[in-house]
């Protein structure tokens, strides 16, 4: 049996027929491996000699999370409401607009919500053509892949989307601009495309330097002369050197990151070409590049689920938590709970402890934690513990879905088509 991603990406995990219809037969293989149950399953349709396969647990909305199998990925729902609703006031009324990060989430139900929430462009990031094609198929009509693309064959998938939704994407040099253009006039599409600038993480983009801005406007003459693109303007992507929540801080640090952007900008209008996004920012930045008079669109993305490594941003809530249950309690002052590194990503550090004081993760392996429990904090088999990721990104693309909770009961699932997608 197969299944092919485009119905991967329509949501078919659990949701509707087989892609493979009923033509998977493996009666040799259930015979020998004698009868299996499917008891407090949901089933996937489909001949395996008579006997169904049982489907992966999926929680109804009305669950109390109490009664929620662990490990899983869960969304507090008013923490979701509230980081949309900060994104849709402040930007409210404003000349630049948030182009929400897919990457973060994966999912185009959540996509369209921070679209008809509000203070968005219209459209989403993706990391990967694979996201974007997930998207689009979501039902996004504006979709940005701020990586750049240069394998032929995902060149192609790129121009198979020009046909269906806006498609802009990243470009840093001549030989990948050329490549674009070719595949966008065989394909009788049209792709924009945004001139990367590298602004401090040391990655691609037009690099810094004496010729910087020289090359990145000749760069933006080529693009604006080749069929099937549409120069439509630049970008860049970067990082606080400290951390720091204060206002002023951040002022200052987004203003000198972003200043080559900014001055390719500026030369690139003084050479008569067309500048019509300005993309950049992020989560760290939503409220400062928003207010630049250059800046059109803010790549904000893990403002929606939020980690614990963003907690000198106050503004957003932790929405986006690992639900686990304690399976042992091996000796006095010590828990292991039952979700490891194959659910919580450990990119940025071990995962903190919700609401527990006096409990904390002190290791993890593939699939268990260990937490240290201070005296007088009470742990026990069966006892449930919320887990805050240190990044969302990578953890949410371990997990087939989210199960929006409300008031402690399950409000909403939404599977995460994007998950795996990495090309």
């Amino acid at each position: 049996m197969t299944t092919s991603a485009p119905f991967r990406a329509a949501g078919w995990w659990g949701t509707g027929p087989s892609p493979a219809g009923d033509s998977w037969d493996s009666s040799a293989l259930l015979q020998s491996a004698g009868q299996v149950s499917t008891a407090g399953f949901n089933q996937i349709p489909g001949n395996l000699g008579g006997t169904s396969m049982p489907q992966a647990y999926e929680p109804q909305p009305g669950t109390p999370m109490a009664e929620l199998d662990t490990p899983c990925l869960i969304l507090d729902m008013d923490a979701l409401d509230h980081n949309m609703d900060v994104i849709a006031d402040y930007y409210e009324g404003r000349h630049s607009k948030l182009r929400g990060h897919s990457k973060n989430h994966k999912s185009p139900a959540l996509a369209l919500r921070q679209i008809q929430r509000g203070g968005t462009i219209g459209g989403v990031c993706a990391a990967k053509v694979a996201e974007a094609e997930v998207m689009v198929q979501g039902g996004v009509a504006s979709v940005f892949v701020t990586s750049e693309v240069v394998a032929q064959p995902k060149i192609a998938r790129l121009c198979a989307l020009a046909d269906q939704a806006e498609i802009l994407v990243a470009c840093e040099n001549e030989t990948n601009a050329r490549d674009l253009s070719q595949a966008a006039a065989d394909q009788g599409v049209n792709l924009g495309v945004v001139i990367e600038q590298e602004t401090g993480l040391l990655r691609c983009g037009v690099q810094e330097g004496e010729d910087g801005v020289g090359s990145g406007v000749a760069l933006a003459r080529l693009i604006d002369s080749l069929p099937g693109l549409s120069l439509k303007g630049v970008m860049s992507h970067q990082m606080m050197a400290e951390v720091s929540g204060d206002l002023e801080d951040r002022v200052s640090e987004l203003r000198r990151l972003v200043q080559p952007v900014l001055d390719l900008r500026e030369a690139m209008l003084a050479d008569g070409l067309p500048v019509e996004i300005v993309s950049t920012g992020e989560t760290w930045s939503y409220d400062v590049a928003g207010d630049m008079p250059e800046v059109t669109e803010i790549q904000g993305g893990s403002y929606l689920v939020m980690e614990t490594s963003y907690d000198y941003i106050q503004d957003f809530h932790l929405a986006g938590k690992v639900l686990s249950t304690i399976v042992s309690v091996p000796r006095p002052g010590t828990a292991i709970g039952d979700a490891g590194a194959r659910a919580v990503c450990g990119i940025k550090g071990l995962p903190r402890v919700e609401g527990r004081p006096g409990v904390e993760a002190v290791a993890m392996d593939t699939d268990r934690t260990v937490f240290q429990v201070a005296e007088g904090a009470e742990l026990a088999v069966g006892d449930q513990v919320l887990l805050l990721p240190g990044q969302q990104d990578a953890m949410v693309s371990r997990w087939d879905r989210f199960i929006g909770i409300r008031d402690g009961m399950v409000e909403a699932v939404w599977d995460i088509e994007a998950r795996g997608c990495h090309n």
